[in-house]
């Protein structure tokens, strides 16, 4: 989003009117967020009014104005909830133990985490905004977008060491940019069981794209940790060997395995 574009947005410095400090006040604004991205989500943007959106929050009009002063305000609000759960999103995963799955299991891990991210109102409506209606928006731009970039690059980096930053970078950017225009398919889709297909076949596109810059025989020594085949522990102990190879057995299913 360019200066202009920012500066441009309707009353980009609004925000809350006030801070809710009691566990009340603050389901309340959660309430609200909610039926706004309701009614965002029904009638658009530009056709939503507060009162609609206070109608929704079973609200009085006065109690939403104690928070908020018009409707860019709690647009404004909702980006900033979905940055936050976002970056939460992020935070939680451990790149340590994530690229040292097979390529579908971690890549079913990270669409998992997003599809989680999108089933809240509020996070579903802002993304979908943003590629509908890029000029309400006075706090998300291009970068958070770059920063999902950045974080699936830093995946890839160390999936494959032997890759360039500029394929490692390359392979994110497709990785991100396409992942989300299927996103945005599935989420603007009425029917829930196309959005499930839409939102399953993410995973098996970006298998079959990184499978050969990043797939399982690329691992090297970040795949020397073993993983059960059964259960997908990593909790095992060295069992023997059978014809000569390494056998193992899993503590958490108590299963043998001979290493491949």
């Amino acid at each position: 989003m360019t200066e202009h574009s920012r500066s441009s947005s309707p009353q980009a410095a609004n925000s809350l009117r006030r801070q809710p400090k009691q566990q009340r006040g603050k389901e309340r604004v959660e309430k609200i967020l909610d039926a706004a991205a309701a009614v965002f989500d029904e009638v658009g943007y530009e056709a939503a009014t507060t009162h609609m959106i206070a109608a929704r929050a079973g609200t009085a009009i006065g109690s939403l104005y104690q928070f908020f002063p018009d409707k860019a305000a709690i647009f404004k609000a909702m980006e900033l909830r979905h940055a936050e759960r976002v970056k939460a999103m992020w935070a939680q995963v451990d790149i340590a133990t994530i690229i040292q799955l097979p390529l579908r299991q971690m890549i079913h891990a990270i669409a998992t985490s997003v599809a989680e991210l999108f089933e809240q109102p509020v996070s579903r409506v802002v993304f979908v905004q943003f590629y509908l209606a890029r000029e309400i928006f006075q706090s998300i731009d291009e970068s958070m977008t770059q920063e999902a970039i950045n974080f699936m690059a830093n995946i890839l980096k160390h999936r494959n060491a032997a890759l360039t930053e500029e394929q490692y970078s390359l392979l994110a950017e497709v990785c991100v940019h396409s992942s989300n225009a299927v996103m945005l398919a599935a989420l603007r889709s009425p029917s829930l069981e196309h959005r499930q297909r839409l939102t399953q076949q993410i995973e098996e596109l970006l298998v079959s794209y990184l499978e050969p810059h990043v797939g399982d025989h690329q691992l090297g020594d970040v795949m020397k940790v073993m993983i059960c085949p059964h259960c997908q522990s990593s909790q095992l102990s060295k069992n023997g060997y059978r014809r000569g190879k390494q056998c193992y057995l899993c503590k958490d299913c108590r299963k043998q395995f001979v290493a491949q």
